[in-house]
C-alpha cells in the first residue's frame, strides 16, 4: 500500500449506539498531548501484519466498488489532487497545495481471518512515524464495522503534521460479502490545524462506509 499510506497512517461509541464524531477543532486547540509509549519491539506495519497472517491485498479505486459505498465530501475550495507519487487507486483531495489533504484508500482483502482481531493492529503504523505524539485513539466500531482510529502529530520531510487516521474493515453486500480495508487519513500542517479545522470536521463527519 506504498510509502504514502505508511506516512499518513502514522474515536467512537460501540456499534448500535452509532459512531461519535471526534471533536477535531477542540483537540487541535488544546496543548495536552501524550507521547506514544516506547517499546523494545517496534510495531509491525498493518499491511505487513495482514501479509503475515495470510491475507491477500489488492488496491481498488473507491468509485469502482459495486458492493460497498466509500466516500468523503469535498469542502468548498478543496479539489481532487493527483501526483505520480500517488497510486491511481487512491483518492486524494487538497486545498491550496499538498496540505491540508484527505486521502481515501480501499484494499480488497482475500483469505480467512478475524476482522475484529486484525483491527487491533490498525494503529500500528502511527507509532512508527517520526516523533509521533498521540492525541486520541479508539478501536470502537464505525457504522457497524470493526475500526481503529488514531489522532496525533508527527514530523515528515521537515514539517510538523497533524493527522486523523481511521481504518475500517468493511464487508460488502451479499452474495459475495467481500471484505475490504478502508482507510481515511486527514492531514494538516501543525501551524494551520486550527484554521483548517472546520473543513476537516466536514470531511470526517461526511465519511461514509456502507454496504450497497
Amino acid at each position: 500500500m506504498r510509502r504514502l499510506l505508511v506516512a499518513v497512517a502514522v474515536v467512537l461509541l460501540s456499534a448500535g449506539c452509532g459512531p461519535k464524531t471526534p471533536d477535531y477543532q477542540s483537540i487541535w486547540t488544546t496543548s495536552a498531548t501524550s507521547t506514544t509509549p516506547t517499546s523494545a519491539v517496534e510495531p509491525i506495519p498493518f499491511p505487513k501484519y495482514l501479509e503475515q497472517i495470510g491475507v491477500g491485498q489488492q488496491a481498488v479505486a473507491p468509485d469502482t466498488l459495486t458492493d460497498l459505498t466509500v466516500s468523503i465530501p469535498t469542502p468548498p475550495g478543496w479539489s481532487k489532487f493527483s501526483s505520480p507519487a500517488i497510486p491511481p487507486t487512491s483518492y486524494v483531495i487538497t486545498k491550496d497545495g499538498p496540505y491540508p489533504n484527505a486521502m481515501l484508500i480501499v484494499v480488497r482483502l482475500f483469505g480467512d481471518f478475524d476482522p475484529r482481531d486484525a483491527i487491533k493492529h490498525g494503529n500500528a503504523d502511527a507509532a512508527r512515524a517520526q516523533n509521533y505524539r498521540q492525541l486520541d485513539a479508539s478501536n470502537a466500531d464505525f457504522h457497524g464495522f470493526p475500526s481503529s482510529m488514531i489522532q496525533g502529530s508527527y514530523d515528515l520531510d521537515g514539517k510538523r503534521l497533524h493527522t486523523l487516521n481511521r481504518v475500517v474493515i468493511a464487508t460488502g453486500s451479499p452474495p459475495d460479502s467481500q471484505r475490504y480495508l478502508v482507510q481515511l487519513a486527514v492531514t494538516s500542517l501543525a501551524d494551520q490545524a486550527v484554521a483548517d479545522a472546520a473543513d476537516i470536521e466536514q470531511i470526517i463527519d461526511g465519511f461514509t462506509v456502507a454496504a450497497k
